[in-house]
């Protein structure tokens, strides 16, 4: 899912990467790993990691240290301050430690120990498209047996269920109960539109082609204010899902699982006309130089008062009712008499793109460590933990804890959220991710900068995609 900023890491939290694992890394690339054999790759012969067992195992007394991994965002020091204060009322021997990188050094981060077979970390939290790799390559648990003996199934949203855990994937909105599940819920997560109510009155945009409109108008009667900010950078998957969600919106869709087929689907005739509203009339109304804009940089320009209408993830938006991150107020009240959160505008058809991610046990990870991870688990998606990660600041996936006052009225942006869940549209969920979404990245944000054409973008986009799926055979969904 989706995210990546300028970091400044945490003081005393830095990442612990093996060395060994990057010396092992080195050698695969050099032999051509990624095959589906431990390397970082893509299809190949499925290779399951081990099966969790259904009862969690006797758990040591002696201190013990959890770590995960993650990117460098607010969510990770506020999983790490909220586990060491709660987690350790029932385990005190028990330090949680949320080792973070830079979010364009996430997905390597980890899967550069999953090659080397051997991890610093416990519970990688993975992205909801880095699940097929990791299966695959048979990096993490099993943990079908310990969620049907251990979770409560029904107490979540079906599809958040399956999306952060699942595999091989479903449909969007559909869970599959024969699939086997290998990670859990940690973080839910998607888009809210933040509208200035100062400068385009209190109610939002209904519709995409309104949005536009509305951002024009502003932008016109505001000098030196532009009409959106939105993610466009090269990095992660800022461009890609930039464009993703506007492809959705116009009734696009980015591939059919079922065929495994890219090419004549992403770019058809919706896939064209997203990329056109994307770059022809979405792009003219941004900041001159925000062609490498992500999640920093979009909420600058509203703290700043630079924008009229902002897209952000809503895990990343807390800081927004800052006043000392703020020029629109002094007091978090002042601010919210200026912003506005809402759901996405609706257009041809209803959809916003999943973010969040789940939590998964390393299969590197020692049985000692592998055991209080299981504890772990089982104890954060608790209704009443849930409930209190989302006082907390995180945002929670179990139905309960999404419809409850802890969460609702937490922050402005939340119900949103609570509004968007059965609207989400993730994107492919294949051991091939990464290379899918480097491509797609690369030719947006090159259309989006007038360095490729735009039709001609989505075509390539398309062709190199589709490439990519057949040389792999196909995997996942």
């Amino acid at each position: 899912m989706r995210y990546a900023q300028r970091v400044r890491r945490a003081p005393g939290r830095p990442l612990r990467l093996a060395t060994a694992a990057v010396v092992m890394a080195a050698a695969l690339a050099a032999c051509g790993g990624g095959d589906g054999d431990g390397g970082g790759g893509g299809g190949g012969t499925e290779a399951a990691g081990p099966k969790a067992p259904a009862t969690i195992p006797e758990l040591t007394d002696d201190p013990i240290n959890l770590s995960f991994v993650w990117f460098e965002w607010p969510p990770a020091q506020a999983l790490e301050d909220f586990a060491n204060a709660e987690y350790t009322k029932e385990r005190p021997n028990v330090t949680i430690e949320v080792n973070t990188v830079p979010n364009a050094n996430w997905h390597d981060a980890m899967f550069t120990q999953f090659a080397a077979r051997q991890t610093d970390f416990d519970i990688a939290i993975l992205d909801s498209q880095h699940i097929g790799e990791a299966v695959t390559n048979g990096n993490i648990l099993d943990i079908t047996d310990f969620v049907n003996e251990n979770i409560d199934v029904d107490a979540y949203d079906p599809y958040l269920l399956a999306a952060y855990g699942q595999y091989p994937q479903a449909e969007t909105g559909q869970r599959d109960e024969n699939a086997s599940l290998y990670g859990l819920p940690l973080l839910g997560d998607t888009w809210t539109m933040i509208y200035r109510k100062d400068l385009i009155g209190d109610e939002p945009p209904e519709t995409w082609d309104e949005m536009i409109s509305t951002a024009q108008k502003c932008q016109d009667e505001n000098p030196g204010v532009s009409g959106l900010a939105f993610h466009q950078a090269n990095g992660s998957d800022a461009a890609a899902v930039t464009y993703n969600t506007v492809n959705g919106v116009y009734g696009g869709n980015l591939w059919d699982s079922e065929e495994k087929k890219i090419e004549g689907v992403i770019n058809d005739e919706a896939g064209q006309k997203a990329m056109d509203v994307l770059v022809n009339q979405m792009k003219p109304l941004t900041a001159k130089g925000s062609g490498n804009w992500f999640i920093d940089e979009t909420n600058a320009a509203v703290a700043q008062g630079k924008a009229c209408i902002a897209f952000q993830w809503i895990a990343a938006a807390g800081g927004l009712l800052d006043p000392a991150q703020s020029t629109l107020g002094k007091t978090q009240d002042e601010i919210l008499d200026k912003l506005g959160f809402a759901t996405l505008p609706t257009q041809d058809s209803d959809v916003v793109p999943l973010g969040g991610m789940g939590m998964h046990i390393s299969a590197y990870a020692s049985e000692e460590d592998q055991a209080e991870a299981l504890n772990f688990m089982k104890w954060f998606e608790q209704e009443d933990i849930q409930k209190k990660w989302a006082a907390a600041g995180g945002v929670p996936a179990r139905t309960d804890a999404i419809q409850s006052p802890e969460f609702l009225e937490a922050g402005p942006f939340n119900q949103v959220y609570a509004d968007s869940v059965a609207r989400m549209r993730d994107m492919w969920n294949v051991p091939e991710y990464a290379k899918l979404i480097d491509i797609e990245n690369t030719n947006v944000n090159a259309a989006l900068n007038g360095a490729k054409d735009p039709e001609q973008a989505l075509n390539d986009i398309a062709a190199e995609q589709q490439k990519v799926l057949d040389s792999a055979g196909g995997g996942g969904l």
